[in-house]
Order: structure tokens, then sequence, then C-alpha cells
């Protein structure tokens, strides 16, 4: 229970950023994982400089903030050359900047950017470690107002504040659906063509929708690494998009329609997976590991089965729509 509770709070941000994405017709954003590498380097700043607490978490979301912003505009402008193919292009987008990223903290930390801390620095001078120590942040939000009771001789954890932080995301994304800009992000999901007619400034407005969604996934993952503690300097962010995306499928969300219901359910559904596979595993297999092999599967696999789905049900309005036209 205390297990899940924490991971509710850790992860729910991250799955909530793909929702006006999907929203406003660009399906699955792969790219957030762009805004989670922007979140990273805020995170790696602040320990650099030794700002700990609250102080040092609120200074790593602002430095990620326009970081995120910046990296959104690009994939924005990305999504608006490549209409309609959108899902791949983010995904490529994010192994691109993947790349970007291990090569600024391979090579140029240290050597072109001055960072001469030994405890983050590989011995060689240059390249940050596998590993940066959050301890100084750890908590930062989580621990503001404990909540800690026992339940049948468990102790149970609730992360008050951060549950707040996820309430208020979840009521500003309503609040935002209902918004005009909102409004003319449904009417751009349902057909791009004809908001265009009715003087909606689609373009702007997709890379407005991208933004939004990669600045979310920065803080989302400021969010997640504070509950961890450490953070694994080149691989933290890699699995973000999928999980996330895996999360919110499960909950019976789809390419094209999302609410903020399913991103909560999903995440509760999709880290239970994570809770008990692993038991499982040992269970019935005497090998934890079986577990984390059946997850995998079960967040690819869902994946699949919606881009699937996807793919057939287009195929199916086009040919319906030449069949009405002859």
């Amino acid at each position: 229970m205390s297990e899940m509770l924490v991971r509710m709070s850790r992860n729910s941000v991250l799955v909530l950023s793909l929702l006006i994405p999907i929203l406003a017709g660009l399906g699955l954003n792969f790219g957030i994982v762009i805004g989670a590498m922007a979140g990273q380097i805020g995170a790696i700043l602040i320990v650099h400089w030794g700002i700990p607490g609250i102080g040092g978490f609120a200074l790593a979301w602002a430095i990620a903030t326009p970081i995120a912003i910046l990296l959104g505009i690009a994939t924005g402008s990305l999504f608006n050359r490549a209409k309609g193919r959108e899902m791949v292009s983010g995904l490529i987008a994010g192994f691109f900047a993947n790349g970007l990223y291990q090569l600024l903290f391979l090579f140029a930390v240290g050597s072109i950017i001055p960072f001469h801390s030994t405890s983050m620095v590989l011995p060689q001078g240059y390249g940050l470690r596998n590993t940066v120590d959050l301890s100084t942040i750890q908590y930062a939000i989580d621990g503001l107002i404990p909540l800690r009771f026992q339940m049948q001789g468990v102790e149970i954890r609730v992360p008050i504040v951060s549950y707040v932080i996820i309430v208020a995301f979840c009521l500003a994304t309503l609040w935002f659906f209902r918004t005009r800009l909102g409004q003319q992000f449904r009417a751009m999901g349902q057909d791009p063509h004809i908001a265009a007619i009715a003087g909606i400034a689609v373009e702007r407005n997709r890379i407005v929708a991208t933004v939004l969604s990669t600045v979310l996934a920065a803080w989302g993952q400021l969010l997640f690494l504070q509950n961890i503690g450490t953070l694994n300097t080149y691989s933290s962010h890699e699995q973000v998009g999928m999980f996330a995306i895996a999360a919110l499928l499960v909950s019976g969300a789809t390419v094209s329609r999302a609410t903020v219901g399913q991103a909560l359910l999903g995440t509760v559904l999709f880290r239970t997976l994570f809770v008990v596979s692993p038991l499982a595993g040992k269970a019935l297999a005497g090998d934890a590991q079986i577990g984390e092999y059946f997850r995998v599967f079960v967040a690819y696999a869902v994946i699949t089965v919606a881009l699937v789905l996807h793919a057939w049900q287009f195929t199916r309005a086009a040919h319906e729509a030449r069949k009405s036209a002859r």
C-alpha cells in the first residue's frame, strides 16, 4: 500500500503530460523524454552548485522550464513538418535528443563546459559519472508535510504535498480543456482542416500543445527524481515515454482520446504491475526477474495494440471516405 502511494505520487504528472497533445490531435507524445532530459539538466546543475532542499528543487524547476520550452518549440516545429507522423517523429526526436544529451554530459562537461566537482566528474576530468547523488533534494517535496500511520502493523507513508501538486495539475488540465484555447485544441483533434478553415492557427497551437507537454514532463521528472534521490545520468529518462504511454493506454485511453481520470487510473494499474510482477514471478517461477520480463512485455504490448488499432481505424475511415465520395 505504501509503495503504491509513493509510486503514484512520483509518476502521475508524467502521465498527465500526455493529455494535451492527444487533445490537439498529435497522438501519443513519445517526445516527452525530451522534457525529462530538461528536468535532469536542472537537477544536475543544482547538485553541482550545492543548493539543497526546497530551494534547490525550486531552482531546478526554474532552470528546467525555459530549457523545456525551447525544446518543446523545436519538437513542435518538427511535428508541423511531419503531419500525420507525429508519434514516429517524437520517438526519433527523442533518440536524437538523447544522443545530444550523451554528447553533452559524456564529453562537453568538464572539457568545454567548466565542471570541476570531483564527486560528479569521471576520473579523467570530463564527463559525468553514471549516477548523481540527489540526496540534497531528496524528499524536498514529499517531506514537506509527511503523513505516516500504521495499518496492520505496516507503516504507510503519504506524501501530502506531492498529492496536492498532482491534484492541482489535474484541476489545471480540466480547466484548460474548457478554455478557448482548449476548445481550439479539441477542434484540431477532431479535424485539423476544418479547424484551419474556421480560423484557428493550427500550426501555432500544435507547437503550444507540444511545449505544454514538454514542460509538464520536465516538472514530472523532477518530482520523480526528488522521490528517488538518485539520478542515473544516462538512462533515467530513456523509458519515461514508454512507461507513461503504457500507463495511459492500459486504462482504456486511445491515441485520439484520453481523460484525466484515465491518466490517474492507468497510473494506478500500471504501477500496481510494477509492485506485483516481481512477487508473482518469484511465487510462480521462483525468479523475480520473470515478473520483470512480464512487466516489460505488458508495457510494449499495450502500446503495440493501441497503435495497431489506431492504424486500422485510420485505414477504415479513409476507405469509408473514398466509398462515400464515389
